[in-house]
């Protein structure tokens, strides 16, 4: 091969590999963010399970201040114990899960924390849908099911999803956590709880045993008796002076 055709064929393959490389950088996505949730070995009916949770940051000029989580079914909020997370971060209950907030991140730092739940349900998996928010008032939505919602290159916002193995053999569903409302009272038992509570007496005799005055009822036909035996004396008396007479 000629020297000029070694030179314009070299050039020629410069070229063609500069194009691919722009090609290549201009489609490629930058790398997909997630919130996960992971809990090694985790299988249906477990108890005191720790479960770490981990939400990438989205935002190039806003700190990460509340995670807001939505439980499964199968999980209360009573059911979850706060382990550790953020430095300042705080734990509270909500109607239908939990958050987790406090002073915020650093641009760009990921927020990650850490709960114990006291049983996971009998499940394949488990889904926790949740809410990011940032100092600035934006809010990712990791609460797809799916990376359907995407733009068909994996970067949606699916919720994190916890897969478990089959329950142990032997396991079974422990009682659900009481609430507020249905703990046992604290009041002392009873001497006897058998025994069923006796009525107070009443402070009034019987109706059938007084008058209206207060008085048993045989004093006054005691008394009644009392009139008609002596008006009846009387009475023999009278007449058979007067058959005398």
């Amino acid at each position: 091969m000629h020297r000029p055709t070694l030179a314009r064929s070299t050039r020629r393959l410069g070229v063609l590999t500069a194009t691919a490389l722009a090609v290549a950088v201009a489609t490629a996505a930058p790398a997909a963010a997630h919130a996960e949730v992971e809990a090694e070995g985790a299988r249906a009916l477990d108890q005191n399970v720790e479960l770490t949770f981990s939400a990438e940051s989205e935002s190039a000029s806003a700190g990460i201040t509340k995670l807001e989580v939505i439980l499964p079914k199968g999980i209360a909020p009573a059911d979850v114990t706060y382990e550790e997370g953020p430095k300042g971060w705080k734990f509270a209950a909500t109607d239908r899960g939990y958050t987790v907030s406090g002073p915020k991140l650093a641009v760009g730092e990921d927020a990650e924390y850490e709960v114990t739940v006291r049983q996971l349900p009998d499940v394949k998996a488990l889904v926790f849908k949740t809410l990011q928010s940032y100092s600035d008032g934006k809010v990712d939505r990791w609460i797809e099911l799916d990376d359907s919602g995407g733009d068909g290159h994996g970067h949606g916002h699916p919720a994190p999803r916890l897969d478990l193995k089959p329950a142990a053999p032997g396991a079974k569903l422990v009682s659900p956590t009481p609430s507020p409302s249905e703990e046992p009272s604290t009041a002392a038992p009873s001497a006897d709880p058998g025994a069923e509570k006796s009525p107070a007496p009443s402070a009034k005799p019987a109706a059938d045993d007084t008058d209206d005055d207060g008085l048993p009822v045989a004093v006054p036909l005691g008394i009644g008796a009392v009139v008609l035996v002596l008006g009846g004396g009387l009475w023999w008396w009278r007449s058979r002076r007067e058959g005398s007479a």
